[in-house]
């Protein structure tokens, strides 16, 4: 239950910068009197805009502020909770807006919608209407139960019996089933473009294996081909094997051998040369010298004649032993040019082996590489493509999986939708409290003299009943009689709300409702009913006909306006 303690407020409307201040709860009942434009209705305004930022007349909120002043327009409405004890200070000019929870203000870093929303959802559970239907009853721009279409006025029966959260509850399923749905969408989109993945691969993977196929039958061919070349150059080198095999050896032995003789023909040829030289010296130092040149005595003629002889016919011998020696030196060279040449041969026979080695070995490299590629790079492409088949597979599970998930939780909250709409639990919850609330209508009606038989359906539709008249609507009656109706259902909202203890609250304030169509029997039965209210009720009636109510309630407020302020006399 809301227990609203304190109203204060200055420089609104007509009231100036000093505070006017009400104790909502010291009487059970308060009469509020004044001349027209004394502020008497303002109290109800400062309420209004306090807790909902917006007066209970229909007043712009820039008229608000007193204008006169100005600025510093401020309202304090205190109320208490169960335990807790809270305080709203709204203001403007400099604007102002805070929630204190005992003793302590309520973060403020929201905006001020959303911190509003915290005040009406979780606070004070109800909203500006609901809180003019169940508190206020007025006769200034007052826009009565039965004049609200059937949309509003389920709104302030679903406050009352607090299944507003259902509302709530739906809307907020309304935004997690579209999500839902875009979400299922979404897995429709990715699952066709995996399905398109899967039928590409497929068609890739085929065209892999043919191709797979195509590189293995070449690589094969070329392996027999490059094993034919190596038995070709095998064959060669077994042939040129048997031609050169011991042969180098012993021609290079033979060459060595010539080279040796070519040497030692060369040193005879150098001694002979040397012989020559001292016989031909001797041969002519006779020749040219008949007498000793050391001695100066004659030589011999006979000795001369033999040394010139002996001297000829050595140098004759050296000239036939040279002659042999050149011919000779002309065999080793000849032989030693044909050693060469068959060494040359040799070589290369053996350069063409060494050639014909190193060719096998690059054809076995290459056709290692070959079966390399057939036993595994040939088949890689295809591997890594059966890979990734098998991995868009599990994509297209793993999201059919996700797509099933999210068809099975919107199918969940759509049934769950269809329990929360207005034809599911609340209207199950309505329709236990329709009786109750009819009758109490109807109880109501009686007490303020007004036999007629009111009853609403569950679409908040109602119809009327006189003893000897067939159906009406609301319109079809008199003001008075509206009035009747209009009260019977300000106090049936707020017997309900007290049963349901959703929006029950100790304030009740008739606006000026003495003052119009009631007939003088329709005041006594309306104030027979205000008497049989609780004691947890304090009701304020706004009058300006205080000679006719005087003395009839606890407590009197009265408003004057002293130099065009509002205030309390």
């Amino acid at each position: 239950m809301i227990v609203f303690q304190k109203i204060r407020y200055k420089n609104f409307l007509s009231t100036g910068n000093n505070f006017t201040e009400i104790d909502l709860t010291r009487h059970k009942t308060t009469l509020v009197v004044g001349q027209n434009g004394s502020g008497k209705s303002t109290m109800l305004d400062a309420i209004s805009f306090g807790l909902f930022g917006k007066a209970h007349r229909k007043i712009g909120k820039t008229q608000l502020i007193n204008s006169v002043n100005g600025k510093g327009s401020l309202v304090e409405v205190e109320f208490a909770i169960g335990a807790s004890q809270f305080k709203i200070i709204r203001g403007d000019r400099p604007v102002k807006f805070e929630i204190w929870k005992n003793g302590e203000m309520i973060n403020q870093s929201s905006h001020s919608k959303e911190y509003q929303r915290i005040l009406e959802q979780n606070i004070l559970k109800l909203n500006h209407k609901s809180f003019h239907q169940v508190v206020v009853l007025g006769s200034s721009n007052f826009v009565p139960f039965m004049q609200l279409n059937p949309a509003l006025r389920r709104g302030v029966i679903e406050d009352l019996l607090d299944i507003g959260v259902f509302s709530r509850m739906n809307q907020i399923l309304k935004e997690e089933t579209n999500i839902i749905k875009e979400a299922i969408k979404d897995f429709s989109y990715q699952i066709d473009i995996i399905k398109n993945k899967l039928s590409t691969q497929k068609k890739y993977i085929a065209d892999v294996k043919k191709i797979t196929n195509e590189a293995i039958t070449y690589k094969e061919t070329q392996i027999s081909t490059k094993r034919s070349q190596i038995d070709a150059l095998e064959s060669e080198n077994s042939e040129l094997s048997k031609e050169i095999e011991g042969k180098y050896d012993d021609i290079q032995n033979t060459l060595s051998q010539l080279h040796d003789r070519k040497q030692s023909l060369l040193q005879y040829n150098a001694q002979f040369k040397q012989q020559m030289a001292a016989v031909v010296k001797d041969a002519k130092f006779y020749e040219e010298h008949k007498q000793c040149p050391t001695c100066d005595q004659d030589i011999d003629s006979g000795v001369r004649d033999e040394k010139l002889s002996t001297a000829k016919s050595k140098a004759k011998e050296l000239q036939s032993a040279m002659g042999q020696l050149a011919e000779e030196s002309d065999q080793v060279e000849e032989s030693i040019s044909t050693t060469n040449d068959t060494l040359s041969e040799m070589r290369d026979k053996q350069s063409s082996l060494h050639s014909n080695i190193q060719q096998i070995t690059r054809l076995q490299s290459e056709i290692a590489d070959f079966r390399k590629d057939i036993a595994g790079s040939a088949t890689a492409d295809l591997k890594e493509a059966e890979n990734d088949l098998v991995e868009i597979q599990d994509n297209l599970s793993s999201m059919s999986d996700e797509k099933m998930k999210a068809n099975d939780e919107y199918s969940y909250k759509t049934a769950l939708g269809e329990m929360l709409k207005d034809t599911g639990i609340k209207t199950k919850i309505i329709k236990q409290y329709l009786p109750v609330m009819n009758q109490l209508i109807n109880q109501y009606l009686q007490v303020l003299d007004f036999y007629v038989h009111f009853d609403l359906d569950e679409e908040f539709n109602e119809t009327i009943r006189s003893r000897h008249r067939d159906n009406f609507g609301y319109d079809s009656f008199s003001e008075g009689e509206k009035q009747r109706i209009d009260l019977s259902l300000l106090f049936t909202w707020r017997q309900i709300a007290k049963m349901k203890n959703s929006v029950s609250t100790n304030l009740l304030m008739l606006d000026e409702t003495f003052d119009s169509s009631l007939d003088h029997e329709g005041v006594d039965n309306l104030l027979k009913i205000l008497y049989t209210l609780g004691d947890d009720t304090n009701i304020f009636i706004i009058s300006h006909k205080g000679d006719i109510l005087d003395g009839k309630f606890e407590n009197k407020i009265e408003f004057i306006k002293e130099k065009n302020f509002s205030k309390i006399k």
